[in-house]
């Protein structure tokens, strides 16, 4: 008996890790994904600003950049779009990457004031600031 609970623990526990690895989001910045250092074939989250001009909508799906003003990737999202969203202002994307380089979004995220940026978000900001001007 003892053994049979133990491997049924055993199962539970893997179920459970296989579930919560499944439902992480990595997040990387423009730059890194540019650099090609961003998950394959796996959700992820990518943020920065949405580049002035940029967007344009086609029906339901809206095209536009996002960019940590050194790079800008090219994003796809059909939905609607959060009020908040704006040109100029920040935002978080989740999706994949498709092979052509353009990012598929599943959800957009934007700030929800004018002081507020997400603190890794902010970060990555500053870094790939600091990198593109050497």
């Amino acid at each position: 008996m003892i053994v049979g609970a133990l491997i049924a623990i055993g199962v539970a526990a893997i179920l459970i890790l296989n579930a919560l690895n499944s439902n992480i989001a990595l997040y990387v910045t423009p730059s890194e994904v540019a650099a090609g250092k961003s998950p394959t074939g796996q959700v992820f989250r990518i943020g920065g600003m949405v580049k002035d001009g940029s967007l344009k909508r086609d029906g339901l799906t809206a095209h536009f950049v996002i960019t940590d003003l050194v790079k800008d990737i090219p994003v796809a999202y059909t939905g609607i779009l959060p009020d908040l969203f704006k040109e100029g202002k920040g935002a978080v994307i989740q999706g994949r990457l498709d092979p052509s380089g353009q990012f598929i979004a599943s959800e957009v995220l934007a700030k929800h004031d004018e002081n507020y940026m997400p603190p890794e978000a902010k970060h990555a900001l500053e870094q790939a600031q600091k990198n593109g001007s050497k």
